[in-house]
């Protein structure tokens, strides 16, 4: 392994000798470079810092074209010294070239660069996770073992390596995979074994590994702190009890930079007789990103083909995200926004102690979302910080629970009913949930039973519809 991408390092050299005012050399002084060692074999590049040095790899393109390495003479021309030089015969190059590097300097190498398609033609792509068996958690155990021996670091009992594991697959996002990120994961099992020396353990327990992620988070949850604090001020207005109509708490996910926190927002939509449909206000405003306004689009088809096939669909909902100015993006409040607007039309409240999030599509199913540990973990600080009291829940797709890989303190939480997880399936099932009120289907005459969500919040549309055409 060589870091060293300089010119010489690569190609070989000429190396000179000062004789009597001039520069000499002769075939002793020829030094073969990185390429002459590996020919008849293979060399590794590091994508990164082999493009950083711009001649180095047009110099490699031009040997892998001509298929023969020639060592130059690159002296400095502005010397004033008398050089006398060799001019050695080019070698036959016959060796494979791998360049490692992210997906995105391929994209751009191949977009940019028409050799590069030539040159290297086969490409390899690396999974970041691999399925979490048995035989692959022995593998990562060796691996941590390995990492700590060439370190010289106290190695971790069971307990330690465990919480690696889930460590490994919360990197992955899902409890079915084991992240082969080894580099986040040897950073932390680092940080713990530090821990254990400070505190003259010889041995990393599981409860290092979790000072080493605890803190981790606390040195960059600058942000986390300041929106926490805002909740805490009533300067971002959240609610987590009693029942509200057309309000809700939605999840959003904030990256800044390498760390990512869920928080809940308070989503609000309005509903009067009109024309217009479900009006997007991020949208109006130039807030709202693409995927987000699908998402939007998706509502009023389900509207229409839930409410509308016998009445003109004559409605006009606004939907805004409160006190969310750097804009929204993404379909995973889409499943949110519409329980916000059911419980406009119908006028059943929605309970305050839940959070939801889920994508919807236009037949009602509710599709997984990303972020989802971030997101519980937001809901749950919040409720932590004003009394867990029992009723505090989270409503996420049922597809996501595959992906649930909880800080302790939430699993303990939820293990003595102080904080609930719902995995639904489709906006029936949550509508219920969050009002206590039966969502209602269509009998055999394509009626809604009385006093259900579906059968008020038609009600109301029907009744936007005669004024419509009465003012006609």
């Amino acid at each position: 392994m060589d870091s060293d991408y300089s010119y010489h390092n690569i190609f070989g050299k000429l190396e000179y000798e000062n004789y009597y005012g001039s520069l000499k050399t002769d075939y002793t002084m020829l030094k073969p470079g990185l390429l002459h060692q590996a020919n008849g074999g293979y060399i590794i590049f590091q994508a990164h810092d082999l493009i950083e040095n711009g001649i180095c790899y047009e110099a490699l393109k031009k040997a892998l074209r001509q298929k023969q390495l020639l060592i130059e003479n690159t002296a400095d021309p502005r010397s004033a010294m008398v050089m006398v030089s060799l001019k050695p015969e080019p070698i036959p190059l016959d060796l494979k070239v791998i360049i490692v590097g992210d997906e995105h300097i391929y994209q751009t190498l191949l977009a940019v660069d028409y050799d590069f398609r030539k040159l290297f033609k086969i490409k390899v792509e690396f999974e970041d996770s691999s399925d979490n068996t048995e035989e692959n958690m022995i593998k990562l155990a060796r691996f941590i073992h390995g990492f700590c021996e060439q370190e010289e670091l106290p190695h971790l009992d069971p307990t330690a390596v465990a919480k690696i594991m889930e460590y490994s697959s919360r990197l992955a996002d899902n409890q079915e995979k084991l992240s082969t990120r080894f580099n986040d994961l040897s950073q932390i099992i680092g940080e713990a074994a530090t821990w254990a020396k400070m505190n003259k353990s010889k041995i990393v327990t599981a409860e290092f590994v979790n000072m080493a992620l605890a803190e981790r988070s606390n040195r960059m949850k600058k942000y986390d702190s300041r929106y926490m604090e805002m909740i805490k001020e009533n300067t971002l207005l959240i609610d987590t009890s009693d029942s509200k109509i057309g309000q809700i708490n939605g999840l959003t996910i904030m990256n800044i930079g390498d760390y990512m926190f869920g928080k809940p927002v308070k989503i609000t939509a309005n509903t009067y007789t009109g024309k217009n449909g479900v009006i997007n206000i991020e949208r109006e405003v130039d807030l709202s990103g693409s995927t987000h306004s699908k998402g939007v689009y998706i509502l009023s088809g389900y509207l229409g083909e839930k409410f509308a096939q016998d009445i003109p669909l004559s409605l006009t909902a606004s939907i805004c995200f409160e006190q969310l100015y750097n804009g929204v993006d993404g379909d995973s409040a889409s499943s949110t926004e519409l329980y916000a607007i059911l419980s406009s039309l119908s006028g059943i409240p929605i309970s305050q102690s839940f959070a939801v999030t889920g994508s919807v599509n236009q037949k009602g199913e509710i599709q997984p979302i990303g972020g989802v540990n971030e997101k519980i973990e937001g809901f749950f600080q919040i409720c932590k910080m004003r009394g867990l009291d029992g009723k505090h829940s989270v409503m996420i797709p049922i597809q996501n629970k595959k992906n649930l890989n909880l800080s302790d303190e939430v699993v303990e939480a939820v293990k003595h009913g102080k904080f609930h997880i719902y995995a639904i399936s489709n906006i029936d099932e949550g509508i219920e949930l969050l009002t206590g009120v039966p969502a209602g289907k269509k009998d055999a005459n394509g009626k809604f039973p009385a006093g259900t969500i579906n059968y008020l919040a038609y009600e109301k549309l029907k009744r936007y519809a005669d004024i419509k055409f009465n003012k006609q």
